[in-house]
């Protein structure tokens, strides 16, 4: 669909799947878009109506000059299902998407059927480094940063492996508005939900990278505790797990949300 105005801002949006079905919607990791979940859209797509956007920040999406909040980014998740008539939604977020999970499981839990929370943390210290980032990002732009971000993102034997997927990442980071992942980066040093989350009564999965050093597995193991109920799945992979591991990562999420 076309990039939709959504409380007076540009979001590029994009559904796949028949109308009639329950909806799965996708939150894109930091510096990365919608095109992130291309792998596991043809499967998904059979079963859901599969919303996934470029979130504020990124992509096509609007991306003001100024630090953002993960309210505001869940804020904008909640908008855009209210445009498309969304009244409930299954979620699975990536990364900073996971961020904006345990936001809305917390704070608009009624609109959330199950919740899927993917190489994800509740808190991301400390802030001098995101702060470093920032003013590294806004002085020199994103391609300072993208050789050390893929090496954090992907285990060294798949980023031998599989070169393509390695190039449209690096496509992805490349052209990821500077401000807006500044903003975004902002987002993730103001965060802590480790409190928060405790409340949260929506089914979760929780998945983990093994060998994932943006987000570590205890960081993910620490949400699923402290969440009642919560399951965990652990990948052999680095912090994009969807893309290091698409059929198990597809398959767990599928495995979750039919339960």
């Amino acid at each position: 669909m076309p990039i939709e105005t959504i409380r007076g801002e540009p979001f590029n949006i994009q559904i796949d799947g028949a109308a009639d079905a329950p909806v799965l919607m996708l939150s894109n990791s930091l510096g990365t878009n919608l095109h992130m979940w291309d792998p596991q859209i043809p499967e998904w797509s059979k079963q859901f109506r599969v919303v996934r956007y470029d979130s504020r920040g990124h992509g096509q999406s609007t991306a003001p000059d100024r630090p953002y909040s993960i309210s505001e980014l869940g804020s904008d998740a909640i908008a855009i299902m209210d445009h498309l008539g969304l009244d409930k939604v299954n979620w699975c977020g990536l990364s900073k998407g996971g961020m904006v999970g345990q936001w809305l499981a917390t704070h608009a839990r009624k609109r959330l059927n199950r919740v899927v929370l993917a190489n994800t943390a509740s808190r991301m210290g400390p802030p001098e480094l995101w702060n470093g980032r920032i003013r590294n990002i806004r002085a020199n732009g994103m391609a300072v940063i993208v050789d050390a971000t893929l090496e954090r993102w992907f285990s060294q034997p798949f980023r031998e492996r599989d070169r393509e997927t390695i190039a449209k990442v690096s496509e992805m980071l490349s052209t990821t508005p500077a401000l807006g992942y500044a903003g975004c980066c902002a987002a993730i040093r103001d965060m802590d939900q480790r409190e928060g989350i405790a409340s949260v009564t929506t089914p979760v999965l929780v998945i983990v990278g093994k060998v994932d050093p943006a987000t570590p597995p205890v960081a993910g193991k620490l949400i699923a505790e402290t969440i009642h109920g919560a399951e965990l799945v652990e990948l052999d992979a680095a912090h994009l797990s969807n893309l290091e591991q698409p059929e198990a990562f597809g398959k767990a999420v599928l495995d979750f949300l039919n339960a």
